[in-house]
């Protein structure tokens, strides 16, 4: 049985990351429940209202009075949360040590991630909006089943189109290596289309892998911060579980759960929408000025559900371990690998379980490394 030598500083360790993850989970909190409050004080104040006249007052057509709308719209939201975005993104990762960005780097990726997200969200209010004004009784179902497709096609086409727009991506170099884990790839039934080294150095001290893409775009991506310190046998232990999901068709289940959480969750603001839009001062379901009425009930709606698809997560996690063990053999090397992961990445080893069960999508390190030492082969 594989043993682990007691460490003096492991106790030091995870009052650290203690320290780290508590710091940044008020963030987050605080900063979602700043969004609750301006999409509250935008409905009940009657500004939401003002935004809409204005956007009509410069653009009489619909569709451009909107663009208008979230466009003010998100320059409000985002001008009160930037504090917290730059806390929690830039200077808490650097005072815990685990960020090599500059302020001037992790701008620059802030600004394209916000100019991404808008030009989502534009495309998907339109759609909505569009959808309500023609379909009023059927809109919801249009719209879920196009943003499902959208996720389809996402997960597709995000490691050639959207990754790179963060990060450097090359083939990997270490021609043995990289025969080894597609040796691997080959034998569980995974058709993959290379092995590229992310460049994640140049950002971060973190490590990490995937097996990203679906079908023509499937690829194995390793950090170089992961080959730093990890031997081939951890990292082949690491694409095992990660070939885990594949094996177990987790991108098809999780596909699954998406289509019924969002024509639940599409069907539930269609309800709200045709209740609460005229009492609220709108003119009716497809007056866009109800907006921020949408985000709050989808924002109520994600919140409820996060226990349970965090849950979820974490069975099709404890899953991959076992296919980790099992199509590997190597306990040992995969109790280095969560050691030295746990390290890397500063993970809490031991969270309270009320905090493991709402927001942990993993199972703890403590609990993956005593999985993996009671394995029987």
């Amino acid at each position: 049985m594989a043993t682990r030598t007691a460490q003096p500083e492991a106790p030091l360790e995870e009052a650290r990351a203690r320290r780290y993850h508590r710091r940044k989970r008020v963030a987050s909190l605080l900063d979602f429940f700043l969004g609750i409050g301006v999409l509250v004080a935008l409905l009940f104040t009657g500004a939401s209202h003002a935004l809409r006249a204005w956007a009509l007052g410069l653009a009489p057509n619909p569709v451009g009075a909107l663009a208008l709308y979230l466009l003010a719209l998100t320059a409000i939201a985002q001008a009160l949360s930037f504090p917290l975005d730059l806390y929690k993104g830039h200077l808490l990762e650097h005072r815990f040590g685990l960020s090599r960005q500059t302020f001037f780097s992790w701008l620059k990726d802030w600004l394209k991630a916000l100019g991404l997200s808008f030009a989502l969200g534009l495309a998907g209010a339109e759609l909505i909006y569009f959808a309500l004004r023609r379909y009023p009784e059927t809109w919801w179902l249009m719209c879920a089943a196009a943003f499902v497709a959208f996720f389809i096609l996402l997960t597709k086409l995000a490691p050639v189109l959207l990754f790179p727009l963060f990060f450097k991506f090359e083939p990997l170099a270490d021609e043995e290596l990289c025969q080894r884990l597609l040796r691997l790839s080959e034998r569980v039934g995974a058709r993959v289309r290379g092995v590229w080294l992310w460049k994640l150095s140049e950002k971060s001290r973190k490590a990490n892998a995937a097996l990203v893409g679906w079908g023509s775009t499937r690829r194995i991506i390793l950090a170089d911060t992961l080959l730093e310190k990890h031997s081939p046998e951890e990292i082949e232990t690491i694409l095992a579980h990660e070939l885990g999901h594949h094996v177990h068709n987790d991108i098809g289940k999780g596909i699954a759960l998406q289509t019924a959480l969002t024509f639940a969750g599409f069907y539930l603001i269609h309800r709200a929408l045709a209740a609460w839009s005229e009492p609220l001062g709108f003119h009716g379901p497809a007056d866009f000025a109800n907006l921020p009425l949408l985000l709050l009930i989808s924002s109520a709606a994600s919140l409820l559900v996060l226990p349970w698809s965090n849950a979820f997560s974490r069975w099709r996690e404890r899953r991959a371990d076992a296919f980790a063990l099992r199509t590997t053999g190597n306990r040992d090397a995969f109790i280095g690998a969560m050691e030295k992961l746990a390290t890397q990445n500063l993970a809490q080893r031991q969270p309270h379980p009320w905090i493991e069960l709402i927001f942990h999508s993993h199972p703890s390190v403590e609990k993956r490394i005593a999985f993996a030492q009671s394995w029987k082969a």
